[in-house]
């Protein structure tokens, strides 16, 4: 690190950038700052998982069906509880919970916001130590203030968001969020307890050669899907065929490469899931928005994610996203297959 460098933390950022707007209340950066103290503590037990009674089974299922893990309730209660104590947020949906909860008191009453969020993507990576994250995203809320805010205000598409973001918990610590501004990455540094601006103004390539898709399901795919993997293991020196295939099983994980380093992350439809497996609230969408933000682009196969409007919280929705090349190639595949068939 050069020693002359200024540091830049989240705080200082996100002020910043509430100045570039003269009737910026700073309710929304102070809402990142309160995710990002929440991660922060949920950091804390994630380096420390192996040591204490938090790693494991809890023995009960989200609304999902899915084995909850016990550092999926405890990142679930710490968001909840620093928002809770905001002076900024008016509810919260979780993809742990089967509603949204909306905060009651004279405050968040008066709050423009509301958070929603995955509080620990891809825990069942846990038990073998990688990589997992906290998937956000922020709307501004559609009904009137002064009073509990409502379901309308949760089931908004992903154009409305004010801004949405990760944390990712592997060899450091990242909050990677954006804005309708920009995409912009903060490392936590250890020793001052703070994220500081590491990624600035961040770009999806908009070419790459990674795709990432649990290939083990490939029996279950239609026959676009399969032709467009077909495509990616081929040899083509002029293209820089075969790509290589990157799967970590982690939403954040491999979301988080595909900024860095471009390519496509896919949870297509199947047999199994004829609807996708992912949340439209708690994962695509904020993804979406992340990546459009960084010139990136993210399809349910039928149309823009970011305009699907959402009839329920727990929606879920197939999702192609990463470089354009990769995305629109895939879409390419599966469509000519959907025209023959």
């Amino acid at each position: 690190m050069n020693p002359k460098r200024k540091l830049i933390t989240l705080d200082e950022f996100t002020i910043q950038e509430t100045r570039q707007f003269p009737n910026a209340t700073g309710e929304l950066s102070a809402l990142l700052r309160d995710i990002g103290l929440a991660c922060k503590i949920i950091n804390k037990q994630v380096l420390k998982a192996g040591l204490v009674d938090i790693l494991g089974k809890h023995g009960a299922t989200n609304v999902q069906g899915e084995e909850q893990m016990k550092l999926d309730i405890f990142a679930n209660e710490t968001l909840i509880s620093v928002l809770q104590n905001s002076a900024d947020c008016a509810g919260i949906a979780s993809e742990e919970n089967d509603n949204a909860v909306c905060f009651d008191d004279e405050y968040s009453a008066n709050s423009k916001y509301v958070v929603l969020f995955d509080p620990l993507d891809g825990s069942s990576n846990i038990d073998v130590n990688a990589p997992i994250g906290t998937i956000f995203s922020i709307y501004r809320r559609v009904s009137p203030l002064g009073q509990p805010c409502t379901m309308e205000d949760f089931l908004q598409p992903g154009n409305k968001l004010m801004a949405a973001g990760y944390v990712i918990y592997g060899s450091s610590t990242m909050m990677v969020y954006a804005t309708k501004l920009s995409v912009n990455g903060f490392t936590l540094e250890p020793s001052i307890g703070e994220f500081c601006l590491s990624h600035p103004n961040l770009k999806c390539p908009e070419k790459g050669k990674i795709y990432s898709i649990n290939q083990g399901n490939t029996c279950k795919y239609d026959d676009g899907m399969k032709a467009f993997l077909n495509y990616c293991m081929e040899s083509n020196k002029e293209e820089g065929r075969p790509y290589s295939h990157r799967y970590i099983g982690s939403m954040v994980a491999d979301m988080h490469r595909t900024l860095i380093k471009g390519g496509i992350f896919m949870y297509p439809a199947d047999k199994s899931n004829a609807n996708g497996k992912l949340r439209l609230q708690y994962e695509c969408n904020p993804m979406a928005f992340l990546m459009a933000a960084a010139n990136g682009l993210a399809s349910t196969g039928t149309g823009n994610v970011l305009d699907v409007v959402p009839t329920e919280l727990h929606q879920r929705v197939p999702i192609y996203i990463g470089s354009k090349n990769l995305v629109e190639k895939a879409l390419e595949f599966k469509h000519s297959a959907v025209n023959v068939g």
